[in-house]
């Protein structure tokens, strides 16, 4: 029987994971080692050969490759999540909605990364949305892609993307995920805006068993209690 495991999983899912894995490592005896990332640079590190048990993805697409090319045993849901606009909070922000924060020139707007990063894939898909129907938009000409790259600035352990970016003033705005909302709520330098449902992207998040050994994290990930992990955190989760 194994003693250790190696994981790989998106970044967005640091503050449940590593609870989680504990729980789950002093229930079996089994150590966890979690590296995050942005999962679509995480698949490229197991395609290359990097040892892994256990591949967690922000979304579907990244684990189905895995298993298309025979290096995933089997994939599951375990999660989802939503998108989000943080703010700067300004005399100037303060009172506007989330589309004319979106649409205003003056306001720089930051994502991650698309290609390397779900959660640039799902803001794509956003503007894509919102572009249609507000067809003088054109967000995506606007946007700098200021993390989850292969160039991108690292964000400090323990921060949320979107709000140490706006804080170093690197951006006025971010499109990020929805499940940062609470740890942000009671913040005064900042505005966290819902988007309507009609523009919103499914999230879905997957996982990828590369590993018999990693079979019972993945059963302990989908159950109640691990489930109740990312509900703590933020996400949607499966019950």
């Amino acid at each position: 029987m194994t003693t250790s495991l190696n994981v790989l999983a998106a970044g967005s899912l640091k503050r449940a994971f590593i609870p989680l894995c504990q729980q789950f490592s002093d229930q079996t005896g089994i150590t966890v080692t979690v590296d995050f990332g942005p999962a679509g640079l995480l698949r490229e590190r197991i395609e290359a050969g990097e040892p892994c048990h256990l591949f967690a993805s922000a979304n579907t697409q990244h684990p189905q490759t895995l298993l298309a090319s025979g290096r995933a045993q089997s994939v599951a849901t375990f999660a989802f999540n939503r998108l989000n606009l943080t703010a700067r909070k300004t005399a100037q922000t303060e009172n506007s909605d989330w589309l004319s924060l979106l649409t205003d020139p003056l306001l720089r707007l930051g994502t991650s990364t698309p290609g390397c990063d779900p959660s640039g894939d799902y803001t794509w898909e956003l503007f894509e949305r919102i572009e249609a129907r507000h067809p003088e938009v054109d967000l995506k000409s606007r946007a700098k892609m200021l993390v989850g790259g292969r160039d991108s600035s690292t964000v400090p352990a323990g921060e949320i993307a979107g709000a140490w970016l706006i804080r170093r003033n690197l951006t006025d705005l971010f499109i990020g995920y929805a499940h940062y909302a609470h740890a942000l709520e009671n913040t005064d330098d900042l505005r966290i805006l819902p988007l309507p449902e009609a523009y919103q992207s499914r999230c879905e998040y997957q996982l990828a068993v590369l590993n018999n050994d990693a079979q019972a994290l993945a059963k302990y990930i989908v159950t109640g209690e691990g489930q109740t992990f990312l509900r703590h955190a933020g996400f949607l989760t499966l019950d």
